[in-house]
């Protein structure tokens, strides 16, 4: 086998003279595989098989930090915020069902799928002060920066 054989998603002609057909065959089936389940052919579906990952923005300021999730088709109930030593999770459940009937004709079709966003934060917060608006699709979290001490602070040691 050549190295350029162990290239991923590398196209590669039909059996080779002298390859014998196993060799040919298992070839064939790790490149319809490798296509199927590595997003080739499944890429258009993507979200009727429940992957949802929803995009997110991260702007810091001097005070603050914003962070923007779209969120289409969800409502304030499927979503839930927290905040775990400095890391920010987002996550809920997208879930749709779509029905229609006509004259001899019925089809109903359900979509669902979780998902969850970690973003580390780069600094310390005001928990307390953290703001979460869910809007026309959009979840906007607001969190204001904590004052950080900066420089050297010395601890006194007291002997017993």
């Amino acid at each position: 086998m050549a190295i350029t054989d162990l290239i991923p998603g590398r196209r590669q002609e039909p059996a080779r003279r002298g390859e014998d057909a196993l060799t040919a065959f298992e070839r064939d089936m790790d490149r319809l595989f490798e296509r199927f389940f590595g997003g080739g052919m499944l890429a258009p579906f993507g979200e009727s098989w429940g992957a949802f990952s929803p995009s997110v923005d991260v702007v810091e300021t001097d005070d603050k930090i914003k962070v923007s999730a779209e969120l289409p088709g969800l409502d304030d109930k499927d979503i839930e915020v927290s905040l775990d030593r400095g890391v920010l999770t987002i996550t809920g459940e997208k879930s749709e069902e779509r029905k229609e009937q006509r004259e001899n004709y019925y089809r109903a079709e359900r979509t669902y799928g979780s998902f969850r966003r970690a973003i580390p934060l780069p600094t310390e917060v005001k928990e307390d002060k953290i703001e979460a608006v869910f809007q026309k699709g959009v979840l906007t979290i607001t969190l204001p920066k904590a004052e950080v001490v900066e420089g050297r602070k010395r601890i006194s040691v007291k002997a017993k």
